[in-house]
């Protein structure tokens, strides 16, 4: 039986791998992570940022309890993770609210399993439509907002349960620059009041750079974390801050000689073509 390594506290993950059933690969599986060795502190802000194909949201799935399939170690507080639970959220690139719930009610999906009772449960939800600056809009039907508020609805149903720790998978991704911009700003500001993990996938850059401690990032086939970049600058943060621009530059530099190494062989195929 294999020796889990213990955690007194935040979420742990040691040489984590996962695999699925490809019938075109050899062996007939496809390693999609490989050796991922990541420790998350309590109330630390990650962004995992990569290109499609690297792992990133399979990650995350593993991390929400929803596959308790795969290798290597994954822990929280030093217990594994083998399932879901109520200490980890989770909000998408699509809002996902039921349309025939209005905002209030689509946030209190969150508090369906939940222990409290029916007046707690209207003092959570109450405060957390404060939260996300959404006062006015309780009897609000998801197609009587825009996309913003939606996803800021989305973000108060991931928080409204308390969870330990919130998973964020793209989740501005399908919105317009300013609107995106707004709600990293937003979002930074309920992370510091609520003080509970954030873990953020992301394609964006420069978004990953506002909002992480660190980021971490990961290169494709199969997934793998090739570095950690610590982002020591205060808050709040300017996008034209030198320091903050020189660190963006640095992760940037990563996808830029990934492409440039993949180029000759792209022009290679093309002339022997």
């Amino acid at each position: 039986m294999a020796q889990y390594i213990s955690a007194s506290n935040g979420l742990e993950i040691h040489r984590l791998g996962k695999q699925y059933a490809n019938a075109q690969s050899a062996g007939g599986l496809i390693q999609v992570l490989e050796d991922i060795n990541l420790s998350v502190s309590p109330g630390q802000f990650v962004s995992i940022v990569g290109a499609s194909g690297c792992g990133k949201s399979t990650l995350l799935r593993l991390i929400l309890g929803l596959d308790p399939d795969y290798q290597g170690q994954l822990l929280l507080d030093g217990r594994p993770i083998r399932d879901t639970g109520p200490e980890r959220g989770i909000v998408f690139q699509d809002h996902r609210l039921f349309p025939w719930l209005t905002v209030e009610q689509n946030i209190g999906v969150g508090l369906r399993n939940a222990a409290w009772n029916k007046k707690q449960k209207q003092d959570l939800i109450a405060e957390h439509v404060a939260l996300v600056g959404l006062e006015g809009f309780e009897k609000s039907y998801p197609h009587q907002i825009s996309g913003g508020m939606a996803q800021r609805v989305a973000i108060a149903r991931g928080l409204v349960n308390r969870p330990r720790v919130l998973l964020l998978d793209e989740p501005f991704g399908a919105l317009d620059a300013l609107t995106r911009s707004r709600l990293q700003v937003e979002l930074q500001r309920i992370w510091q009041k609520e003080k509970i993990t954030m873990l953020l996938v992301t394609h964006d850059v420069d978004e990953a750079v506002f909002l992480g401690d660190q980021v971490v990032v990961m290169t494709p086939h199969p997934g793998r974390i090739h570095r950690i970049v610590p982002v020591a600058l205060p808050r709040p943060r300017s996008r034209s801050d030198l320091n903050y621009l020189r660190i963006r530059d640095d992760v940037m530099s990563d996808f830029t000689d990934q492409a440039s190494e993949q180029t000759p062989k792209a022009a290679t195929c093309a002339s022997a073509n």
